[in-house]
């Protein structure tokens, strides 16, 4: 088999090497506070798009800071009951895709929420203002702010808790049967709502994003998805004096320090031959996770579209 990164058997072992802050659970308490005391009004509009025997609309719900978030929602327009409901979140800088790519749910009697991530290629705002440096990416994106809680992936993690009680309040959802699925940063952000949501149901995340950082960092994979990393420290860092302050405030928004919250079940897919998202950054967070989970592995399949995958999350989804 080859080998980009650790051999498997160290893959099963490794937590991770990045720092994790001293106050990480009050941060995240302190912004599950703030999520909760934000009324997200959400607002549903007939989509520019119908399909006979579906109902598609334009979501529009409040996250905190100001974000006005849009999501893609698509059911079938005859439920019998409650029925599950699916979240979908989009790789890094893209949106939520083509309104026809959520019917192959919807047809398994499925309520599909799609969310953007705000700021990037979709309709969700980015209202926060944040100091420093914005240029190139969002993993930077408040790093150089005094307040931690201005860091963008935060707004964006609550964003996805925020969609799930969304979700569970639908009258057509069943609140105990709500599942999480994507790839890259929809895969970071699927994990992510299930640290932030105990109750979800089920996880299937697709190679990770925003994973260890530091590990992306001495493996010099600092490029592609993480060249903001490298382009940050050029910039604002060059000598290395604030590195260790750096990658403990990134740990806020580290994965693999927060995925021993998660208690759904967990199906993660990973390519070992990934040399965007590292198979080491994405065992770190699944190796602290400690419900119910597997990894369905792909030794010959890098950051690219691993064969099959898709059904077999309708399969996990399903059993």
């Amino acid at each position: 088999m080859p080998v980009i990164d650790m051999p498997l058997e160290e893959l099963k072992q490794y937590k991770g090497s990045s720092p994790c802050p001293a106050d990480l659970d009050a941060y995240w308490e302190r912004g599950l506070k703030e999520m909760n005391e934000t009324d997200p009004a959400p607002e549903y509009r007939d989509a520019w798009i119908q399909f006979p025997g579906y109902v598609t609309k334009d979501l529009y719900f409040s996250g905190v800071r100001g974000g006005r978030v849009h999501c893609q929602y698509v059911r079938p327009a005859h439920l019998e009951g409650k029925a599950p409901a699916i979240l979908l979140f989009h790789g890094y800088s893209g949106d939520c895709g083509s309104w026809s790519d959520k019917l192959k749910w919807a047809a398994l009697g499925y309520v599909v929420f799609a969310m953007d991530a705000r700021g990037q290629g979709g309709l969700s705002d980015d209202m926060n203002p944040v100091k420093g440096n914005t240029l190139n990416g969002h993993i930077i994106r408040g790093l150089d702010d005094p307040d931690p809680d201005n860091l963008y992936f935060r707004q964006v993690f609550l964003d996805t808790a925020m969609l799930v009680r969304i979700a569970m309040a639908c009258p057509e959802v069943d609140p105990e049967n709500v599942c999480a699925h994507g790839g890259s940063q929809g895969g970071a952000l699927t994990v992510a709502c299930a640290c932030l949501v105990p109750t979800l149901r089920k996880a299937a995340p697709v190679f990770p994003f925003l994973c260890d950082y530091k590990r992306v960092w001495d493996m010099d994979m600092d490029e592609r998805a993480y060249a903001e990393l490298r382009d940050f420290f050029r910039h604002f860092d060059p000598t290395h004096t604030r590195e260790d302050a750096i990658f403990e405030k990134l740990g806020y928004i580290d994965l693999a320090n927060l995925s021993n919250r998660i208690k759904a079940e967990v199906c993660m897919f990973t390519g070992l031959m990934d040399n965007i998202c590292p198979p080491s950054t994405q065992f770190a967070m699944y190796n602290r996770i400690t419900a119910k989970k597997q990894v369905v592995l792909y030794p010959d399949f890098g950051h690219e579209y691993l064969k099959d995958h898709d059904d077999l999350v309708f399969r996990f989804f399903a059993d």
